[in-house]
């Protein structure tokens, strides 16, 4: 009987070790610094992606979303806890050489861009951060339905001068320095800086730009690969929209653009 019992203990040992690697090597596991950083509650809604029909229209649950965008000082304490991020290391299938391109060295950059949002991060790194904060990248849907928030209304996406304001700012040349989270407006939600900072990473970021059409299969979803300055993009009078769909189709995963940073959601 105690041979029995034994034997039945070191099989549960193995599975526990099996289990344990698996869990690491599948890249879940992170080192996290444990911030709670501050989320509002974004309220659901029906999304509909540039160029699509009505009846492609997405239903969008209610979600969580951080008040700011992930800024140089919160990445580089995420870098601290998670060494394999640091720009001397980083492996170049998850990030090119532009990656972390404003820092000095892997621990060190100027201290006036220490509130600036982080940019210059891929799409590997942003998703890896938000996962070790026990979060996600946004989808973009999600994004949208909080993008088109204006300061006293929840879909501003059909107001005029709420579409100006963001078409003055992305046809404006990037700053030398980026301006420090919380620089642009409140939202209705309670969310700064959706626009007027930067461009922002989200999960579905590689979906197809094509039209099912043009490739024999009508079945192909055009969602979108970033957040920034655009919403109700299936409306041509929209510049800002075209802008961002311009930009959506240059870049691919690993790369790491000057204007481009990203924000959580859970």
């Amino acid at each position: 009987m105690l041979l029995m019992w034994s034997d039945l203990e070191n099989n549960l040992m193995k599975i526990v070790l099996v289990i344990l690697v698996l869990f690491i090597g599948s890249g879940v596991y992170c080192q996290s610094q444990s911030l709670p950083g501050q989320m509002v509650l974004i309220e659901g809604g029906s999304y509909l992606p540039l160029y699509s029909k009505n009846v492609q229209k997405t239903d969008v649950k209610s979600f969580y979303m951080d008040v700011y965008p992930v800024t140089n000082a919160d990445y580089l304490a995420f870098v601290k806890s998670n060494p394999d991020w640091k720009k001397s290391v980083v492996k170049s299938v998850f990030a090119d050489s532009n990656y972390l391109n404003q820092w000095k060295s892997d621990m060190i950059f100027d201290t006036n861009i220490a509130n600036s949002p982080v940019v210059n991060v891929s799409w590997f790194a942003a998703k890896k951060y938000c996962e070790c904060q026990g979060k996600r990248l946004p989808e973009t849907a999600e994004w949208e339905i909080a993008a088109r928030a204006s300061k006293t209304r929840g879909d501003a996406a059909k107001d005029p001068e709420f579409n100006q304001w963001v078409l003055n700012w992305v046809t404006k040349p990037n700053p030398t320095t980026l301006p420090s989270i919380g620089s642009t407006f409140k939202n209705f939600y309670g969310v700064y800086d959706m626009h007027g900072l930067v461009w922002e990473w989200t999960y579905d970021f590689n979906s197809a730009l094509t039209t099912g059409e043009s490739r024999g299969n009508s079945s192909l979803d055009n969602n979108l690969f970033c957040g920034g300055g655009s919403f109700a993009s299936n409306d041509i009078n929209n510049y800002a929209s075209f802008m961002r769909f311009a930009l959506r189709s240059s870049i691919k995963a690993k790369y790491c653009l000057g204007n481009l940073g990203f924000r959580c959601v859970k």
